[in-house]
């Protein structure tokens, strides 16, 4: 496998051993100050066979040396080179071009592809520096602490581990929630009339301390006799307010929680809907706690912003305007330099959102590398103990765990100041506001009273600012929460509905394939395969492993779609289809058997729910499954566990034919139905199997040609193409493909069966238990 490094300060990265004789010594191409960046260790030659090779990028040059040269070639940088990478059927490539020529060429297998990636990035960046007349820094670019890829300056985040390119959330995709909302607009508008209420109520009690204190309680220190009747007029109005703001208070609350718990349920259901929508291929590139991640703790993060922070901001909004007329209605002076304050707070809530905004939606990601690590653990817990793993990936998650406490601390890093800095902002602005106050009562300009009530709003005022401020938070979160559950609803799937929907009353099972070819990202799998199969026919798809067979029951599926010529069912391409009703036309029994958690009459029902317990009693005895549901302790009741996990192999694969056998399928694909089963199983499932097939087009794939043999084609496939076609006794006299595959299989038929029927009889035991 390709090895590389890329030099993390001003020392030269450590070569292999033999390479740093043949490059670094006296007699090496290296000058005196020549140093070494990045470098990559080939491991094919240009036959494809394996054969060593290096290729260093250095601060002057490229360099390379194959196995068939005898001296290390070079190429100065200049204008007009470029360095490519390219991949193709599982073999990576870097071309060194000028502007009109090829110049050098080398091969590698693809587990040197990111290797070969920060190779060529240090060398356009040594390229760009010479080009523009720059000296380039003593040491190369920072390096990704995972996988050594260079990181521009300032970039905190390595573009291949991420595997995607993350733009930055902003506030305004919380707008996009409003289609989510508008169902409840009616309940959102009582629920801001009461806010707008709730604040007016809560204004009442510091405009009455003004009285109290003018009309009462100076004229009593006066020598003037307190009124009981007034001073029980202003304690009532005290009361009354702080009542009526708790009711309204308490109705708001409960409309708005109520709004955001259903707004929360649409968008979660209407998320997980269109992930069930996404093609195959979307889901490849992703990780099951991720997903997870989005719908769960993403949609939670958006409830409580609405329910609660949204609220809040509405509220303070409202007090601050309010407060701010009351303010000014009082004493304009006094109220600007309440005001003075509120500039630089503002300047700071527009500087921290900037680096909150980034931050928060990088701690989602991290948070999300976290839960991929339990999704892949727990679920896969038995095989964790059975290599005896469970301090690798203890540690793997104690790294994604320190990775996620890192990403926090460089967060709460900028909102640790933030904060205490609007609170003394807030209080610098009230002890201006007593100064002046103080100053203008001594002038006789206002009263004692005034001055009260002006604190008294104050510092309502100030509260509400701080408020708001760390609202700036809250919203920065649930906004990077809206982004990701957005991404997930913005992706297209590329296996669409069709525009203008065919619906087949019947479909016989007739499938054509024409001239099919399909390409996965830039490798392609498969090349104009055409191919006719007649209703009830049954072929054998044969080939070694990666030859296309798989990928070709893929796109008859149509978990993805083909990238050249068409599927055709019946006559009618299978694009022109709705997925869904097109699907329920096909049977799939695949190697490895997927059971859900629940009863096994409920996993056999899957396809078909509203089955009776006749109908799938009758498909467990074509599976060749009843008599051992019988022995189980509840029988078709019985709980098979996480991923059927209470079943053995064997036991599992027949309920998964069962199933198929409910829906009564046209076309029937069997994956490898029977490879990881012992040959006794196998026996089993094959009787099952007899059963399934019967007059259905069967498309079989089998890893035991044998099983093959009542086929009545064999079609051959060989790097992605269609090679022989007929049937076993024709193709066996062809002495070709399938000859060869057949022949060098039954040598090692013996010995294998042999071990791998000890083996499997024992895991299946395993699982029993």
């Amino acid at each position: 496998m390709p090895r590389a490094a890329a030099a993390g300060g001003s020392s030269p990265p450590a070569l292999p051993a033999e390479w740093a004789v043949r490059l670094q010594s006296p007699n090496g191409p290296l000058a005196d100050d020549e140093k070494v960046l990045a470098w990559l260790e080939i491991d094919l030659d240009a036959k494809l066979r394996f054969a060593p090779g290096m290729v260093v990028v250095s601060s002057e040059r490229l360099l390379a040396m194959s196995a068939d040269d005898r001296q290390w070639q070079s190429w100065p940088y200049r204008a007009g080179l470029t360095l490519t990478r390219r991949d193709h059927a599982g073999v990576g490539t870097l071309e060194l071009c000028d502007v009109d020529s090829l110049l050098g060429a080398w091969r590698y297998t693809l587990g040197g592809d990111v290797a070969a990636g920060r190779l060529v990035d240090h060398f356009s960046r040594q390229l760009g520096f010479r080009l523009n007349g720059e000296v380039a820094p003593a040491s190369p670019l920072a390096l990704c602490p995972n996988c050594e890829t260079p990181l521009l300056a300032g970039q905190e985040e390595c573009p291949v581990c991420s595997k995607e390119i993350h733009e930055p959330p902003s506030t305004w995709t919380l707008l996009r929630l409003g289609r989510f909302a508008r169902p409840y607009r009616g309940q959102l508008l009582a629920g801001f009339v009461l806010s707008l209420l709730t604040t007016a109520a809560t204004l009442v009690a510091p405009y009455l301390t003004m009285p109290l204190m003018d009309n009462v309680l100076i004229p009593y220190q006066n020598g003037k006799p307190i009124e009981p009747a007034l001073v029980a007029l202003y304690l009532s109005g005290l009361l009354g307010s702080s009542l009526v703001a708790w009711l309204l208070g308490w109705g708001r609350t409960y409309i708005l929680a109520l709004v955001s718990e259903r707004i929360g349920a649409d968008l979660r259901t209407t998320t997980y809907e269109h992930l069930l929508k996404l093609s195959q291929e979307y889901f490849g590139g992703k990780r099951t706690g991720d997903l997870m991640a989005r719908i769960g703790s993403e949609t939670d993060r958006i409830n409580i912003f609405i329910s609660l922070h949204l609220l809040d901001f509405a509220t303070d909004v409202l007090m601050i305007a309010m407060t701010t007329a009351i303010l000014v209605s009082i004493d304009p002076w006094l109220a600007a330099v309440t005001l003075l304050p509120l500039p630089i707070i503002a300047w700071l809530i527009h500087v921290v959102r900037e680096k909150l905004r980034t931050g928060f939606e990088r701690v989602d990601r991290v948070w999300a590398e976290v839960t991929n690590v339990l999704a892949d653990t727990i679920p896969g817990i038995r095989v964790v103990k059975a290599f005896a793993q469970e301090q690798r990936e203890a540690a793997r998650f104690r790294a994604a765990n320190t990775h996620n406490l890192e990403v926090n601390d460089r967060v709460n890093k900028v909102w640790s100041l933030f904060s205490p800095t609007v609170t003394l902002l807030t209080e610098l602005g009230l002890l201006i506001v007593w100064a002046f106050g103080i100053w203008q009562i001594a002038k006789d300009q206002i009263t004692v009273g005034v001055l009260t009530a002006f604190l008294a709003y104050i510092s309502r005022f100030y509260l509400r600012l701080d408020s708001m401020s760390r609202i700036v938070s809250v919203t920065q979160k649930a906004a990077a929460g809206a982004k990701r559950i957005f991404d997930i609803l913005d992706h297209v799937s590329s296996v669409p509905e069709p525009t203008h929907p065919v619906h087949l009353p019947r479909v016989s099972g007739r499938i054509e394939l024409r001239s099919v070819g399909f390409r996965y990202g830039t490798r392609s799998v498969t090349r104009d395969i055409s191919l006719l199969i007649e209703p009830g026919e049954m072929v054998g798809l044969v080939g070694h492993s990666g030859s296309g067979k798989s990928t070709l029951v893929n796109l008859i599926s149509r978990f993805y779609d083909v990238t050249e010529g068409a599927i055709l069912i019946d006559g009618v391409d299978i694009r022109s289809l709705p997925v869904a009703e097109y699907r329920k036309h096909i049977g799939l029994v695949l190697q490895e058997p997927f059971l859900f958690f629940g009863t096994i009459a409920e996993n056999i029902a899957y396809g078909k729910p509203a089955a009776t317990r006749a109908e799938i009693i009758a498909a467990a005895r074509a599976a060749h499954a009843h008599e051992f549901i019988l022995r189980l302790p509840h029988g078709y009741d019985s709980l098979v566990g996480e991923r059927g996990q209470a079943l053995s192999g064997g036991e599992r694969q027949r309920i998964s034919i069962a199933r198929a056998l409910l829906i009564d399928p046209p076309i029937l694909i069997l994956d490898e139905a029977t490879s990881s089963v012992d040959t006794t199983t196998e026996k089993e499932i094959q009787k099952a199997l007899d059963n399934l097939v019967r007059g259905r087009t069967t498309i079989a794939i089998a890893h035991r040609l044998s099983t093959l043999r009542d086929a009545n084609r064999l079609v051959v496939l060989d790097r992605g193409s269609v090679v022989e076609v007929g049937s076993h006794d024709e193709l066996m006299a062809r002495e070709g493909h399938y000859y060869r595959l057949y022949e060098a299989q039954a040598r090692n038929v013996d010995t294998e069966d042999e071990s791998q029927t000890l083996k499997l009889d024992a895991r299946d035991e395993g699982d029993r238990e």
